[in-house]
C-alpha cells in the first residue's frame, strides 16, 4: 500500500488502575491515530518513543489475570467492555498485534451480547484496522471496513470512521485509491474542515500524480492548520510531483 499517513500532535497519557486493570480515559482515537501516523518517521526517535513506553508498562501476568477474569464472566457485558476498550488502548500505545488479538475476541464476544454498542463497534473496527496497519495484511482491513460499515449505518456523518473507512482501501496491497478517495471526500462534505481528511486526501491524490487536485486540498489544509505537521511533507511531495511532471 502507499505510504501511511498521519500526523503526530503531543500526546500526554494519563493512566491508573482500577480494579486491577488499565484505564486510559485522556487517550483518544484521534491522538492514537497521531501516534500510529508518524511512526515510520519516528524510527530515529527511539529513545521518545522509549520514554513514552516505560510510562505505561504492564506486566503480562496483570493482563492474562484480567483477561482471563473476563473469560470467567463472558455474560458480562459492561467488563468485556470496559476491560477491551482499556486493553486496545494499551495495545495500541506498544503496537502488541497479539494482544491486540486478544482484545479483538474480548470485544466480539461483547458485540454478541450488545452488536448496536457504538464504542465496543468502533473500537473492533479500529483493532482490526491497526492490526492491518501493522502486520501489512489485508484480509484484516477488510474485516476494520465490515466494523466502520455498521459504525457508519448509526452515524452516517461521523467524519472520523468515514476517513479512517476510506483508509481501509488506501492502505491495502495494492490500494484502491478511487474508492479510498470517494470516502474521503464523503468526509469533508460533513467537515470541510477536518484535519486528518484534508491531509490523507491529498496523499491520495499526490499518489496519482493529480497535482492540481492536491495541491487544492493542501492548501485548504495549510488554511485549517498551517503548522500541521504534514504540511512539509506533503509540500515536498507536490514539489517533486509538479518537477517530475514538467521532465
Amino acid at each position: 500500500m502507499n505510504t501511511k499517513v498521519f500526523w503526530l500532535s503531543l500526546i500526554v497519557i494519563f493512566i491508573s488502575f482500577v480494579g486491577g486493570f488499565l484505564l486510559a480515559n485522556a487517550f483518544n482515537r484521534t491522538e492514537l491515530n497521531d501516534l500510529r501516523a508518524e511512526n515510520e518517521r519516528l524510527k530515529n526517535s527511539q529513545e521518545d518513543k522509549n520514554s513514552v513506553n516505560s510510562q505505561i508498562a504492564l506486566s503480562d501476568e496483570e493482563i492474562r489475570r484480567k483477561i482471563a477474569e473476563a473469560d470467567q464472566n463472558p455474560n458480562n457485558f459492561a467488563f468485556q467492555k470496559s476491560l477491551g476498550i482499556a486493553l486496545y488502548r494499551y495495545a495500541t500505545m506498544k503496537q502488541d498485534t497479539e494482544l491486540l488479538a486478544e482484545v479483538a475476541r474480548l470485544l466480539n464476544r461483547a458485540v454478541e451480547n450488545n452488536p448496536k454498542d457504538y464504542d465496543v463497534i468502533v473500537t473492533l473496527g479500529n483493532i482490526y484496522f491497526d492490526i492491518g496497519y501493522f502486520k501489512k495484511e489485508n484480509d484484516k482491513l477488510q474485516k476494520a471496513r465490515e466494523f466502520y460499515q455498521k459504525v457508519l449505518e448509526q452515524k452516517p456523518k461521523d467524519a472520523d470512521v468515514r476517513t479512517d473507512f476510506g483508509l481501509t482501501y488506501f492502505l491495502e496491497t495494492p490500494p484502491e485509491t478511487e474508492k479510498a478517495i470517494v470516502e474521503f471526500q464523503k468526509s469533508l462534505k460533513e467537515n470541510p474542515k477536518h484535519e486528518k481528511t484534508l491531509q490523507v486526501l491529498t496523499e491520495a491524490l499526490l499518489s496519482q500524480n493529480k497535482t492540481e487536485d492536491a495541491e487544492k486540498y493542501l492548501a485548504k489544509l495549510k488554511e485549517v492548520n498551517q503548522n500541521n505537521p504534514s504540511v512539509s511533507h506533503l509540500t515536498t511531495q507536490l514539489s517533486q510531483a509538479e518537477n517530475n511532471g514538467q521532465k
